[in-house]
């Protein structure tokens, strides 16, 4: 997906807020998505009230067309990990959906991602978003100019490790973003510290835990995108999109 060797792109404070502006589209329309998850709504309907949320902040969907995606949130239920396309799927109590919305607003994008309970939801599954919202929280901390993008990967899979034995995906990652939604630097979430590229001020990333119930490995079902674990087992997904400043990483997707 990431062309090797290509420029890391630094933004200017100007650039970085006109993120921030991108960023706050995508963070309102992940909450009104997420309020109207419930049993019996269909991940069309859902990809419905983020297409109209994107439109009436007259930005742009970051996802619709991209590579011929044909939706405007990746919408994924259970065992899928990432880039569920939405449609007639009914939800149902004690599903765990994992949302991935994007927006452009003046060229510049913002990409988050967030996992929504159904109703009543097993345990397990609610611990399991935790854990990994959690390890998105510890990876943004260790985002700081001067370090290297191995102590984010670093920072995300020790955490995960200390709560259990969970699955942390390698075939899919975080990524830089500004000017398009996936750029150079790749940002993992596992690695060791010291490693990579330097992190830069001016810099911004999407850093992107996907941690499952059973083990890492994955596999991507037929209509080519839907992303699914591939012993069946839940997988959660959390995301924001981060700049790097003189004073420590700022989250651009956050209310």
């Amino acid at each position: 997906m990431f062309r090797k060797r290509e420029r890391i792109e630094i933004k200017t404070p100007a650039q970085l807020a006109v993120m921030r502006q991108a960023g706050l589209v995508v963070a309102r329309t992940l909450a009104l998505v997420a309020s109207e998850v419930r049993a019996g709504i269909t991940t069309a309907e859902l990809d419905e009230v983020a297409a109209e949320s994107i439109r009436s902040e007259g930005a742009l969907p970051s996802f619709l067309g991209y590579h011929g995606f044909p939706a405007h949130i990746c919408v994924s239920v259970n065992d899928e990990v990432v880039h569920g396309i939405p449609g007639a799927r009914v939800l149902s109590e004690g599903d765990l959906v994992s949302i991935d919305c994007g927006a452009i607003v003046d060229g510049w994008h913002g990409d988050a991602a967030l996992s929504v309970p159904v109703g009543s939801v097993a345990p397990e599954l609610l611990e399991l978003s935790r854990v990994t919202e959690q390890s998105l929280v510890v990876g943004i901390a260790a985002a700081v100019a001067g370090g290297h993008i191995g102590d984010i990967g670093y920072a995300v899979e020790q955490y995960v490790r200390s709560q259990g034995p969970y699955g942390i995906v390698e075939d899919y990652v975080g990524h830089g973003i500004g000017t398009a939604m996936h750029m150079s630097p790749s940002v993992p979430n596992y690695g060791r510290r010291g490693e990579g590229p330097q992190i830069r001020e001016g810099m911004a990333l999407a850093i992107e835990p996907m941690v499952t119930l059973g083990a890492a490995d994955t596999k991507v079902l037929a209509d080519d995108w839907t992303v699914v674990t591939a012993d069946g087992r839940p997988a959660a997904h959390w995301e924001h999109s981060v700049a790097i400043t003189a004073d420590g990483p700022v989250v651009l997707t956050a209310l």
